[in-house]
């Protein structure tokens, strides 16, 4: 019996915005890219929930983020900020200061580069943040005890993601800075259910963008859905680097349908 390659994979790398996007109740931004490349590449999500830049970098050096079968790994996206953002003063467990933010943002696609050679990376700058909601969830959360004073903010999260930005176009990475396009929508609060995180529609918002940088920026990667049902993932759905494992069900011939097998042998 021959052996098949390893699946491609695309991995995440990121926080709670990160760890969640696999939430089904959110409709998450990680389940919607493992919709878009189903049979076609496994989405592996290594997002840690609370963590900094800092934090991830020593996480990734003692688990499986630097692990995957080298030729494997596709597609790497890049998501920090959030938690590095917090105030110095106010949450200074989490905060990372903005220099030092970008030598791990650096040393991320350093490392990326030398594990994954053949990876595209994409890099995400953290989201705005919501005060109104955010100072409702410290209520609800805290009651007396809330303080009205916000550790995460606005003009932190900018500068952030803002580097996060610089740091991608100095090192020819494709970039989408959360801060500039959600803040610049209508009514973006839609966008998160505690001033902070995602939620279904912000979700879907960072989903389709994600997808359409890809599209933009990584033709090899970009899935064409098929025409008709505009569905991922059949047989006249395509995608130039990552055919679909297994053949589609109307390409299999029920008097021979070892000959379609065949075919997809390496695939």
């Amino acid at each position: 019996m021959s052996s098949s390659p390893s699946r491609p994979k695309i991995l995440l790398l990121g926080d709670s915005l990160t760890q969640l996007s696999f939430s089904a109740k959110m409709g998450g931004w990680g389940a919607h890219l493992a919709d878009v490349y189903q049979r076609r590449a496994d989405v592996l999500n290594r997002g840690n929930s609370g963590y900094n830049s800092d934090w991830f970098l020593q996480y990734a050096e003692k688990s499986d983020v630097w692990t995957q079968p080298p030729k494997s790994v596709c597609l790497v996206i890049i998501f920090f900020g959030a938690n590095d953002a917090s105030c110095s003063t106010l949450n200074p467990r989490q905060h990372v200061p903005l220099s030092k933010f970008k030598t791990n943002l650096e040393e991320l696609v350093k490392l990326t580069r030398q594990h994954y050679s053949d990876a595209s990376i994409l890099m995400v700058g953290c989201p705005p943040v919501h005060h109104e909601q955010r100072i409702e969830f410290q209520k609800a959360k805290y009651g007396d005890k809330a303080t009205g004073v916000l550790e995460r903010n606005m003009d932190l999260s900018e500068k952030y993601s803002q580097a996060a930005e610089d740091i991608a176009q100095g090192l020819n990475i494709p970039c989408i800075n959360l801060w500039k396009i959600m803040s610049s929508q209508s009514d973006w609060s839609v966008f998160f259910y505690d001033g902070l995180h995602f939620s279904r529609e912000g979700n879907g918002f960072v989903g389709d963008k994600l997808v359409s940088m890809i599209n933009q920026t990584l033709p090899d990667l970009q899935v064409s859905p098929c025409p008709f049902t505009q569905q991922w993932a059949n047989s006249s759905s395509k995608c130039p680097s990552l055919p679909p494992r297994g053949p589609y069900h109307d390409e299999i011939d029920d008097k021979n349908p070892k000959a379609a097998f065949d075919k997809h042998e390496h695939h």
